[in-house]
């Protein structure tokens, strides 16, 4: 290690021990309230609520110590797409969350808000055209970093019986992988618009990203607090065994 990797490893450090780094939460709590996403008939089934089951609590079962049981599905809250997941991204040898490359999963982050958009049309599409007026704005997408997509509806109850969001349009995911992002991240309970099974192909995100070995995330939270440029993005998935996806605690490193 040269000595300016040990500066700038001792900066990082540094910065977070004198708040001078903040770390976010971007993650949901996982828990038998969870929304799920479900894909109806397309994904083969649904995923099962989160259940979290007590083994013992300073209780006769067990005096000195409290932990759980859980049963929850690969894709639950806040989490993780591997190629894996979808049809398109099988042939990929590291496309597991047991096998993809720990390095790709901490990448600089760029965020679009399109939350103006989604208030006037919560089905509202991501494409080409506000991806190019974004660069317009902030310069070139980097090569290798998450790219962002703040819908201002993680917040919104789905008690209110609109269950619709927002999504990439296939040709926004070609440029986006043009541009060799890592992958694509929303604030909605999936990478796909709500209507995206009527697309061509269907679910373009889910099948363009992973047949191309990227990642997507999903049900991100208070992707607000990011600056648009000049965030660290931390998404590290469990390393299930021949897993698909898993659910994780997104974090980002902003500047204070």
């Amino acid at each position: 290690m040269t000595s300016n990797q040990q500066q700038t490893i001792a900066s990082l450090g540094a910065g977070l021990l004198t708040g001078q780094i903040c770390v976010v939460d971007c993650s949901s709590i996982l828990g038998p309230s969870t929304t799920l996403q479900h894909f109806g008939a397309q994904s083969g089934g649904q995923q099962p609520a989160v259940e979290i089951h007590k083994i013992s609590e300073y209780d006769e079962d067990g005096p000195f110590f409290a932990w759980n049981w859980l049963k929850v599905g690969e894709h639950a809250g806040t989490h993780f797409d591997a190629p894996h997941t979808a049809e398109s991204g099988r042939q990929h040898p590291d496309g597991s969350t047991e096998t993809v490359d720990p390095q790709k999963l901490i990448a600089p982050a760029c965020v679009i808000d399109v939350s103006q958009k989604c208030a006037e049309q919560p089905g509202c599409l991501l494409d080409v055209s506000d991806v190019e007026a974004w660069e317009a704005s902030n310069g070139p997408i980097p090569s290798g970093c998450w790219f962002l997509m703040r819908s201002g509806l993680d917040a919104r109850s789905v008690a209110s019986g609109d269950d619709r969001h927002p999504g990439p349009t296939a040709d926004c995911i070609r440029y986006l992988i043009e541009k060799d992002i890592v992958g694509f991240g929303s604030d909605c309970l999936s990478t796909d618009a709500s209507d995206a099974d009527q697309m061509e192909p269907p679910y373009p995100a889910h099948h363009l990203l992973h047949a191309a070995n990227r990642f997507g995330l999903a049900s991100l939270e208070n992707l607000e607090r990011l600056p648009v440029t000049g965030a660290i993005f931390i998404a590290a998935p469990l390393k299930l065994c021949n897993g698909t996806g898993s659910p994780i605690r997104a974090m980002a490193l902003v500047p204070a």
